[in-house]
């Protein structure tokens, strides 16, 4: 997987949370090639927003949203086949400063994004 911005271990971290999961919650079989289910992906966003506006206009909160285009192939079912991106956000005060709140919120939008993924992968196996 590659990355978009954010830290430099998020795509590795992200591929341990994948492979941690599918493990923890199927019984199958983590292969280096040709599996009856595969998965790639990229991490394509990595962004912080101004979020929840105050009266004055002013962003009382930042929003920080990681986004994963992931392909995944059945090789079972080619009907569960898909091509699609997945998001998560956080939100944090705009009295901190990303780099205060990344190590905290980066796990916790990943841990989001892998069910989710899960859930329209493996959901039925």
């Amino acid at each position: 997987m590659g990355t978009a911005g954010g830290p430099a271990n998020m795509a590795l971290q992200f591929n341990e949370k994948m492979k941690e999961y599918y493990q923890r919650n199927t019984s199958l079989a983590l292969l280096p090639l040709n599996g009856d289910l595969q998965l790639e992906g990229a991490i394509t966003g990595y962004e912080v927003t101004p979020a929840a506006p105050t009266a004055n206009d002013q962003a009382a909160l930042n929003r920080l949203t990681i986004t994963i285009q992931v392909k995944f192939t059945n090789n079972k079912d080619e009907e569960k086949n898909f091509d699609q991106s997945f998001s998560f956000f956080k939100d944090f005060p705009q009295s901190q400063t990303l780099s205060q709140v990344e190590s905290r919120l980066v796990p916790q939008i990943l841990d989001q994004v892998v069910q989710d993924i899960f859930n329209k992968s493996a959901g039925d196996w």
